[in-house]
């Protein structure tokens, strides 16, 4: 297994925001470009975004949260003429993501950095963004979430359905923290924020290496007006 030894690994539970966030950036940038090689076929988060494009008004704008590589979904919305914003911790992934899609703005931050008093959005995606924080942080990001959308706004979201809580494991080359939810919690969880779930999707999802077979949810819920 390949980690940053720049950053050293963090006891979960017993370190600063900032350093947790410092180990999973060192870990995607170690990923890099190998996150697109190990999960080539996106077919459940493409649809889900064409459907949320029928859902938002034409050049809406939309913030992609855990943007990675720009791939598929910040092109995607882009080239159907959205104004997309992406938030991604790796320094890495920003240059690829960049390079990927030059028309739409990489900005290194993370989802607790969601100021909703900056700018509404029409739209926000957060595939497998939500599975790199622990669960107690969940909540609170899902209520920034919600007050960053305007009233009637759409969340894209999507978990790996697994119940684990902030708990390392090897990905991809390197090491990374996740958590997960039983599909039933996870409406839970999102209801909870204040959120209204309009569309759920179960995926079965095999990678082609570096990481194991694994079922997404993917959910399409809307802010309340």
């Amino acid at each position: 297994m390949t980690t940053d030894h720049t950053t050293p690994r963090p006891t979960p539970g017993n370190e600063t925001w900032a350093e947790r966030s410092r180990f999973q950036a060192a870990a995607f940038d170690t990923i890099g470009e190998r996150y697109d090689e190990a999960f080539p076929h996106k077919e459940g988060q493409e649809e889900r975004t064409r459907r949320l494009l029928d859902l938002i008004p034409p050049g809406g704008q939309v913030l992609d949260l855990g943007s990675g590589t720009g791939l598929p979904t910040a092109r995607q919305l882009a080239q159907s003429g959205a104004r997309v914003t992406g938030f991604e911790i790796s320094p890495r992934m920003i240059e690829l993501a960049r390079a990927n899609v030059p028309e739409a703005e990489f900005v290194q931050a993370d989802i607790m950095d969601l100021d909703p008093g900056e700018r509404q959005y029409d739209a926000i995606v957060a595939f497998f963004a939500l599975l790199c924080l622990p669960r107690a942080q969940i909540p609170t990001a899902l209520g920034r979430i919600r007050a960053a959308l305007t009233p009637g706004g759409v969340l894209c979201l999507s978990m790996v359905e697994a119940e684990v809580d902030d708990t390392p494991i090897p990905f991809v080359g390197a090491e990374i923290r996740v958590t997960g939810y039983g599909r039933e919690e996870l409406r839970s969880v999102v209801e909870g924020a204040g959120l209204i779930i309009e569309d759920e999707r179960i995926v079965a999802y095999e990678p082609v290496e570096g990481a194991e077979p694994e079922t997404q949810i993917f959910l399409t819920c809307r802010r309340g007006t």
